[in-house]
Parts: structure tokens; sequence; C-alpha cells
């Protein structure tokens, strides 16, 4: 084993993220179009990238701030949440990014010999995130094969039967990987989060993450607010054409086999009887046709693949479809044959 047996159990135990695998496979793959990866086309509003250009120059730009976020940035997002979500309870820290905002909560909320529960399709990083922090007692629940919505009698089985009660439910809404908004009366059923002293272990964690996130980065988010919610559904509506090209692309899998696109840039298809091996047919896709995919079971569903409509500009989009409806044709036909 040699020097090998020196790395922490926890971090060999968790899988090679599966974006890491992806930018791997690109590498093999001729002018590969991106329908993996959880990401839009487009920038910040031109008028925030020109503000900000201003405060690239401010000294307060390249020193640490708070670490509960930039006190404006934290104020517009109070606002936005209790105006437009309605949510009036709010409090908020600004990380730099989702992940490293679940992983704060993770780090404070739960200790190893916790149980947490996902549902299955689940995002892959908040599986990574109790791996690596050495939570191993993962309840993975199901969802509904046809709605793809968390079983909620499930969930009130499992936290009342539970002991101790898992400390930690994670669901993402609207669904990644599955593209599904979950309706409101399921997320009551484990919304209730009541820790006294939270804030104060949360600023812990983020003061041995990362201190604070990027100066610049909190004043281009806050000048995206200020473009409001308008400048964001325009781009939104964009996606539309996006979603019914792919949609049409995959339809040979059948009327069933494809859902989600509600609210989320996902879609979640379900592969061919005969084709159930997700990372070999994500692999061949890429060869082949020069698409990247990403296979179900880093999701924990094998025999998925999730196909992102956000990446790519229309005419791009129509490019990328054109490649997966003969790629899709073909797995059906032929199977992964080269």
């Amino acid at each position: 084993m040699g020097s090998y047996g020196r790395l922490a159990a926890r971090a060999l135990d968790t899988d090679v993220p599966v974006m890491v695998k992806l930018a791997e496979l690109s590498k093999s793959a001729k002018d590969a179009v991106p329908l993996g990866q959880g990401a839009v086309y487009w920038q910040p509003p031109e008028q925030a990238l020109d503000r900000v250009k201003h405060v690239a120059l401010e000294i307060s730009t390249s020193r640490y701030g708070t670490h509960e976020g930039l006190p404006e940035l934290r104020e517009a997002l109070l606002h936005k949440l209790s105006q437009e979500n309605k949510l009036s309870k709010s409090s908020v820290m600004v990380t730099a990014g989702s992940n490293q905002g679940f992983l704060n909560l993770v780090l404070s909320l739960c200790d190893v010999a916790d149980s947490v529960v996902l549902f299955a399709p689940y995002f892959f990083n908040a599986y990574m995130s109790f791996k690596m922090t050495g939570i191993n007692n993962i309840l993975v629940g199901p969802s509904d094969p046809m709605t793809l919505l968390p079983d909620a009698e499930w969930l009130e089985n499992t936290l009342s039967d539970t002991k101790p009660v898992p400390k930690l439910v994670s669901i993402v809404n609207p669904g990644n990987p599955s593209g599904i908004c979950i309706p409101e009366p399921l997320l009551k059923i484990a919304y209730s989060l009541e820790a006294d002293g939270l804030l104060t272990q949360l600023l812990k964690v983020q003061d041995n993450v990362a201190i604070c996130t990027s100066m610049i980065s909190q004043h281009v988010a806050l000048y995206c607010l200020e473009s409001g919610r308008e400048w964001v559904q325009s781009k939104v509506k964009s996606l539309e054409r996006n979603k019914e090209l792919l949609r049409d692309a995959l339809s040979p899998l059948g009327e069933e086999a494809v859902k989600g696109g509600e609210g989320a840039i996902y879609l979640w298809a379900k592969l061919p009887e005969t084709c159930l091996d997700d990372i070999e047919v994500v692999c061949w896709f890429a060869r082949r046709h020069g698409l990247l995919l990403l296979p179900g079971s880093a999701c924990g569903t094998s025999g998925y693949v999730r196909i992102t409509f956000g990446m790519l500009r229309e005419e791009e989009c129509e490019v990328a479809a054109k490649r997966l409806r003969n790629g899709v044709e073909e797995l059906i036909r032929d199977g992964t044959v080269e």
C-alpha cells in the first residue's frame, strides 16, 4: 500500500467527482458539446459587469470582508426572499456557491454517528459532502418512478421510526438531477429546523473554509439582484426552445422515459432496457457522437442520464439535438457498438 495508506479513509471512500470524470472524458471526444454540467450560457447583466470594474479598484475589494457576507448583499437577499419568495423568517450567509453552503451546514449540524436522508436520484455533491465528512449512515429513500417526487410516506415513517431521528434531510427543489418541482406539502414534512446557536457554528466553519466569499463576486451578485427578476425571466425564457429541441431528440426513448424541465434546467432520461450501463452509454456518446451527458449512477440511480439544456445558445443546441437524436436512435437500434 505504501504511502497511499496515509490518506484519510473518508476521502478515499468518497467517489471522484463526476464532473472531474466528465472533464477527463471530454479530452477523448472531438468537439464535445456539454450537456452534462449544470450551468447556463449567459453572463451577469452588462450593467453589473460595468459597475464592478470600478469596485475592482477599491482597496476594500482586496481585503477580507465580514464572514456572513457583504452587508448590502445580505440585505438585498433578505428583501428578495421576503418579497418574491414570501419567506419572512430567513437569515442569510453568503458562501462560495451552494456546495460550500451545504458543507457548512453538514459540518455545523451532523456528527459522524448521525444518520441523514437523501432521495434517489440525489444531487451527487450532497452525497459526497456526507461521505467526505465521515457520515456513512446515509438513508436513501425512494422516489415515485412516474413523478420522481420523494416518497412522503417513507419519509414520515423514517423520521418517526429511526432512533435517534435523522439529523438532516436533503431535498433539492427544483430537483437536481430530476428537474422536477416538489410541492410545498411534501417539503413541510422535513422543513422544521430549530437549532440554537447554529449561526455561531456556521461562522466557525466559514472562518476555516473560506473566511468570506470573494468580495468582487459579492458585488457582482448585488448588482445582479438590482437588475431585477425581469432580467432573469427573459433569460430563462430563452431556454424554452432548447428544452423543446432536446425533448424531441430524446422522444425515441418513449414519452414516459423523459422527465423534468419544470423550473430546473435538467431532463432526466431512462435508457433502453438493453443499455442500462449508464457509464458505458455516457462514454459511448462522448466518443461516437461528441456529447457529454451525466450518468444517473452518480446520483444513485443507474440506467438513466441527466441532460442539461442551459449551457448552449439556441443555434448550438440545434447541433447538439441533432447529435443526440442520432445517438438515441442508434443506441436503441444497435446498442453501444462502435
